[in-house]
């Protein structure tokens, strides 16, 4: 394996095509683009790394997939009337849908359907009470508890928070927001700002490797059953309009961040963190899509064989 992700890494470096880092949040647009990270964590304990797999970095939309699971855990099946579970097939922060829809979001993985979750989760506590619960659940999922969140990226979302300010009181408008708006914004942007690196990332996927259970620890996070429909809404919805793309070259259910990051998960194998701070046309990392796709070409670990 170390030798595969050493490869990755040397390929990916010679590439010359690197896309765009996110300049519409300033914190992330003086990001190096050149610099590349992978771990993969095993479901039997090993961890493996290649590149810049200690520089921290924001996890934004990857942070969707651990409320998520904490919104599940305190809401089940009652949270699906407040969002939906389709692809979108529009951009992350597109306000269209809503309009349609009559405010219900289409995912939990859009900006809409984050907001939604974040409502939920709040639960009329105070957002300083709901980040540290959010932030206790990331270091408990990752074995972590240096893990934080960068103030200095959240500040940078709010400064330029506009659209979804818009999503979130056109949501509002539709009755389908339960707390303040700017208590449900400052959690949603916070959560977004978590800093991790590819090594705590990649830790904190292991309960979606093993059917909600931490395979190296022996803890279980959620049921099998949520594990499962948590990584089938991954494969679907993880990459906004571009699920689609990303499920036909790579295989794995996986959410992206527009701070580069990738989470990748091969149920039963391994969990699969890359960054690499541009980003495709969708906003999704252009070379840690393909050093995913590499990854399974290599390793066979695509679900579909």
């Amino acid at each position: 394996m170390q030798d595969i992700l050493d490869q990755i890494v040397a390929t990916i470096g010679a590439s010359e095509e690197r896309g765009k880092v996110a300049d519409y949040i300033p914190q992330l647009a003086c990001i190096d683009p050149n610099q590349f990270a992978i771990t993969v964590a095993m479901a039997d304990g090993r961890v493996f790394s290649a590149g810049d797999s200690q520089q921290l970095f924001s996890i934004q939309s990857i942070s969707k997939a651990f409320t998520l699971t904490i919104a599940l855990g305190k809401l089940g099946d009652a949270l699906w009337a407040r969002v939906g579970r389709e692809p979108s097939g529009d951009p992350f922060n597109s306000i269209v849908q809503l309009e349609h829809e009559h405010g219900k979001p289409r995912n939990p993985f859009i900006n809409a359907g984050a907001i939604a979750v974040a409502d939920a989760i709040l639960m009329g506590h105070q957002p300083k009470e709901t980040l540290a619960e959010i932030l206790q659940f990331v270091r408990f999922i990752a074995d972590d508890d240096s893990i934080s969140i960068d103030e200095k990226v959240a500040r940078s979302e709010q400064s330029k928070g506009d659209r979804n300010a818009s999503l979130a009181h056109f949501m509002a408008s539709f009755g389908r927001i339960d707390n303040p708006v700017d208590c449900v914004l400052g959690t949603y942007f916070h959560h977004c700002s978590i800093a991790m690196n590819t090594q705590q990332l990649a830790k904190a996927g292991l309960f979606l490797v093993d059917n909600g259970r931490n395979p190296v620890t022996g803890t279980r996070v959620v049921s099998t059953q949520r594990a499962r429909r948590i990584n089938s809404l991954m494969l679907m919805c993880g990459h906004y309009d571009g699920s689609g793309e990303f499920a036909f070259r790579v295989g794995l259910p996986g959410k992206s961040g527009v701070g580069g990051g990738i989470l990748a998960i091969a149920p039963g194998k391994a969990s699969i963190a890359v960054w690499s701070p541009g980003l495709d046309n969708v906003g999704n990392s252009k070379l840690g899509t393909e050093a995913l796709e590499k990854l399974v070409q290599h390793t066979g670990w695509s679900i579909f064989g």
